[in-house]
């Protein structure tokens, strides 16, 4: 594990596979950098330079940060690329974190070289009463979460479920994680949403057909596809909001497909 200082704290990050071309994969709010082990190996393994990091005040990045936004995160994923030195890179970001990738490709457009959307939360949308009030709730104590969590995987749970769920409650139970989480809940990516119109490299929106996040997965995903100027959408059948670690062998061969496309352009 390293660490990336910034302004207000600290990012902890894994650099892993050769001195090819460069892959950040950002995780979502309310999970660790270990969401992608069954994504990173592979890249790493053809020769990519493979960074997993946790965003803030999640995993062993440092709490108490006074932005928990999208678009804070997105300057993160910028100053991490301009850190190592190794750009442009591929940014893959899950959930609110592929407003988080939207945001660092429009920021910096000669540090990213394309961006892979898994279950993409870019845009604020209309919530209950009730829905509110109950992410409140699973906001604030950590076995409410990773019940939440659990939720979101509507095909099958990988073998290691049990155990990463578990690990997971106890990250989320040292002092200063929920506070983070709740941050991110309630944080606006509409920073992010303005941005899309300047997104000028290629994207590979990745999206559960059974996302409970969405009313309509594929519907999200086709207005996401219509923002971007070189989209292309992958429908993972029966997945939920975790394609990648729902049906990793499914979205593998896409995602190698899109980063050889990248590279050779």
């Amino acid at each position: 594990m390293e660490q990336l200082t910034r302004p207000a704290g600290t990012l902890a990050y894994d650099d892993t596979g050769g001195d090819g071309p460069l892959v950040v994969c950002v995780p979502g709010m309310g999970d660790l950098r270990a969401e992608y082990r069954f994504v990173a190996p592979a890249l790493a393994s053809q020769g990519y330079r493979v960074i997993t990091t946790d965003v803030r005040g999640h995993g062993q990045s440092s709490v108490g940060w006074p932005d928990y936004s999208p678009a804070a995160v997105g300057s993160d994923v910028v100053a991490m690329i301009r850190h190592l030195n190794a750009g442009p890179a591929v940014v893959i970001g899950e959930s609110m974190a592929a407003a988080s990738a939207v945001w660092a490709a429009a920021e910096a457009p000669g540090d990213v070289a394309g961006i892979v959307l898994c279950g993409p939360a870019t845009r604020d949308l209309k919530v209950n009463a009730f829905a509110r009030l109950a992410l409140g709730a699973v906001g604030r104590f950590p076995l409410l979460w990773t019940i939440f969590y659990a939720s979101l995987y509507r095909s099958r749970k990988p073998a290691d479920f049990s155990g990463y769920r578990r690990d997971l409650r106890a990250n989320l139970g040292e002092p200063g994680r929920m506070a983070a989480l709740s941050g991110m809940l309630t944080a606006s990516k509409r920073e992010c949403t303005e941005r899309l119109p300047e997104v000028r490299c290629p994207a590979l929106i990745v999206m559960g057909t059974r996302d409970p996040d969405f009313p309509d997965p594929a519907a999200e995903a086709g207005w996401l596809a219509g923002q971007l100027p070189d989209a292309r959408v992958l429908m993972v059948d029966g997945a939920g909001h975790y394609p990648h670690a729902e049906r990793p062998d499914e979205v593998r061969p896409a995602l190698d497909e899109f980063l050889g496309r990248v590279h050779r352009a």
